[in-house]
């Protein structure tokens, strides 16, 4: 007879092991409002290395939130049922501080991003494969509005 914890040793080195050098997404606020939509792209994150996400459905429900914490990342869905321009989420976020997050919109029309706003991060249309959404996270975030028309100036 095989003691019990050979049994649970067995299972345990079958699972896929994780790699420990998998790169974190940090905290995500993940702004979307079609509910099925939002359950896929957050258990994409946490797979893909967020510690934590946050999922608004409106554009003040993110206002909100971000008035509670600095994510890390912001997926952005810019047509939103409360308003059509949430872009303007990232426009803001970009605008307060130093060190914004990386922005990723989300959308199932990127033509009706302004061009300056869609400058500020990389733009997925829907639908989109999760492991591009992850790997746009993972980049380095861009710089914002007002960096750029600095920048312009000298």
């Amino acid at each position: 007879m095989r003691p019990a914890s050979w049994e649970a040793q067995s299972l345990m080195a079958k699972r896929p092991v994780k790699s420990r050098k998998q790169e974190k997404l940090g905290t995500v606020l993940l702004v979307e409002d079609d509910a099925l939509i939002a359950l896929a792209i957050e258990q994409a994150l946490l797979d893909g290395g967020a510690t934590a996400v946050t999922v608004c459905t409106t554009t003040a429900e993110a206002l909100a939130a971000l008035r509670e914490s600095r994510p890390d990342g912001l997926v952005l869905d810019v047509h939103l049922a409360d308003r059509d321009d949430g872009w303007a989420v990232a426009e803001l976020v970009n605008s307060v501080g130093p060190n914004p997050p990386r922005i990723v919109f989300s959308t199932g029309a990127p033509q009706d991003i302004p061009p300056e706003i869609a400058e500020l991060g990389p733009v997925l249309a829907k639908p989109y494969d999760h492991a591009e959404l992850i790997e746009a996270l993972k980049q380095p975030p861009r710089a914002g509005l007002l960096t750029r028309l600095k920048s312009a100036l000298v």
